[in-house]
């Protein structure tokens, strides 16, 4: 494990899992921690042992309560890495699967770090909110665009206009919550997806996700189908040793020797 001072990480095999490490103020994110998390996930990016990674946050009363607003009203300088809230929230070249482990209070910018996720694994115990209203500000680390995309417009206006909190259960019945954990459980369910994850070929999982992404950002699905080809990851894949190896298994009938490369 490593320990930073707003920031904890913890390697097992291929999976980094990151912890938010501020539960005396709700794991909400001042300045100092973003960036410590803008380092975390840098390196992660660029780390071939690791496939995979799961965020959350300290203890069981919060993943993040979002931006320190105590911090900003003591005078404390403001300012954001350029890989957004988080170091995550505005990083759109990452192909590797990163899933929200969200126990407790996933308020404002910690909803908006949660949505810059893949999936989102929330404790029963967990409620989320965009309640920057409240304090006369906007969600505008993500969470105004990526709501209703994840979750349709009406339904996402729902929560944007009122600031409602809107607890787990009903999070997975909107569709931007994966699966209800029991209070406690909610990283350990998480590692369960991310083990599903990493039986598969990591380069195909990377192909797949920035297919999904960059192919919403195109004008139709013929679009998209044709431009795949140009996207990063699809090309590394197709230059794998994974795309060989994984036929070759299937054929002799043993489990894949995944590279990663």
């Amino acid at each position: 494990m490593t320990q930073r001072e707003f920031v904890k990480t913890e390697k097992d095999g291929r999976l980094l899992v990151v912890t938010i490490n501020r539960a005396e103020v709700m794991n909400s994110v001042h300045p100092p921690a973003n960036f410590e998390m803008e380092a975390v996930f840098n390196e992660f990016a660029a780390d071939p042992d690791l496939w995979v990674a799961i965020v959350t946050g300290a203890g069981e009363k919060a993943f993040s309560a979002g931006n320190d607003l105590k911090y900003q009203a003591s005078g404390g300088a403001m300012s954001t890495p350029p890989t957004g809230f988080g170091g995550l929230t505005n990083r759109f070249d990452l192909a590797k699967p990163v899933i929200a482990a969200v126990n407790g209070v996933a308020m404002g910018g910690g909803f908006e770090i949660a949505l810059a996720c893949d999936l989102i694994i929330a404790a029963e115990n967990a409620t989320f909110a965009l309640p920057e209203p409240r304090v006369g500000l906007a969600a505008l680390a993500g969470g105004l665009h990526r709501l209703p995309r994840q979750i349709g417009l009406k339904q996402a206006m729902g929560m944007i206009l009122t600031g409602r909190h809107v607890p787990a259960q009903e999070g997975k019945t909107l569709g931007f919550v994966n699966e209800v954990a029991p209070v406690g459980q909610s990283v350990d369910v998480a590692k369960k997806w991310a083990g599903q994850i990493l039986e598969l070929s990591p380069m195909s999982i990377r192909a797949s996700k920035e297919a999904v992404y960059k192919g919403l950002e195109e004008p139709s699905v013929a679009a998209g189908i044709a431009n795949q080809s140009k996207y990063p990851a699809i090309a590394a894949m197709f230059r794998s040793d994974d795309l060989r190896e994984g036929p070759m298994a299937f054929a002799q009938k043993r489990k894949p020797n995944w590279k990663g490369a």
